[in-house]
């Protein structure tokens, strides 16, 4: 469209001055990215796994083995990455070294996967306690969602969640205690609208048990389906 042409001529401009390199092996940008084709192409895509959690899978499944034995609180999820080489990467340089460069990609990379579900009416994300954000300066989950909420035309809600309780680091806890740490950490502001159908976004869903006590808040507060998206799935650890 014509009201784009300034910002296609600026953009080209900027690829000039500063061409794209790819932030995981230096070699020259593609498809608009600062990832290259080669380094691309090894991004870990989660297409078949558990349609109820997105759990990874050597093969698609309606309920995956955790499923069966208890159905999470959320309708369904949507993960289109598997968290591994070299997202993961990309998503620590993001997520722990301030790295945007790094989240810019990762959003890019979101906005091209096709949503394999019906849209929900409204996009949620799960908030950092103030604290944390202080600490980190960001939300690295806001940062992925806008993009994605323009890109889908959906309406963002920032303000609908709030973090009442500061929690530990989720990352050295098992299953057990990650449920045990955010229990209660959620609450719904008050005279907040939501629709019958909303999705909650995180960055990376390793058991669901950040999502899942976001889920219980919004099924208290009478939402009729609640959907849980990341970036991507961890896999099932091994014993």
């Amino acid at each position: 469209m014509e009201t784009n042409r300034p910002q296609q001529v600026a953009s080209a401009l900027l690829r000039w001055l500063l061409p794209l390199r790819c932030l995981l092996c230096g070699a020259a940008g593609a498809h608009g990215m600062d990832l290259c084709a080669d380094c691309s192409n090894e991004l870990p895509r989660n297409r078949s796994c558990c349609a109820r959690c997105a759990l990874p899978l050597a093969t698609s499944a309606a309920l995956c083995g955790e499923c069966q034995r208890r159905l999470p609180p959320w309708d369904v999820a949507w993960a289109p990455f598997r968290y591994g080489w070299p997202l993961d990467r990309l998503e620590s340089r993001f997520k722990f070294g301030a790295d945007l460069a790094a989240g810019r990609v990762l959003s890019s990379l979101w906005r091209r996967e096709t949503c394999p579900m019906a849209l929900p009416q409204q996009i949620l994300t799960v908030p950092l306690h103030r604290s944390r954000l202080r600490q980190r300066g960001y939300n690295q989950v806001l940062e992925l969602a806008r993009p994605l909420a323009r890109e889908l035309r959906l309406p963002l809600r920032i303000d609908a969640l709030q973090r009442v309780r500061r929690t530990g680091a989720q990352t050295e806890l098992d299953a057990v205690g990650r449920r045990r740490n955010v229990r209660g950490a959620f609450a719904l502001r008050e005279g907040v609208a939501l629709a019958s159908h909303v999705a909650v976004i995180d960055d990376v869903m390793t058991t669901g048990a950040t999502l899942a006590e976001c889920a219980r808040v919004l099924k208290r507060a009478g939402v009729q389906r609640v959907d849980v998206w990341a970036l991507a799935r961890a896999p099932l650890k091994r014993k």
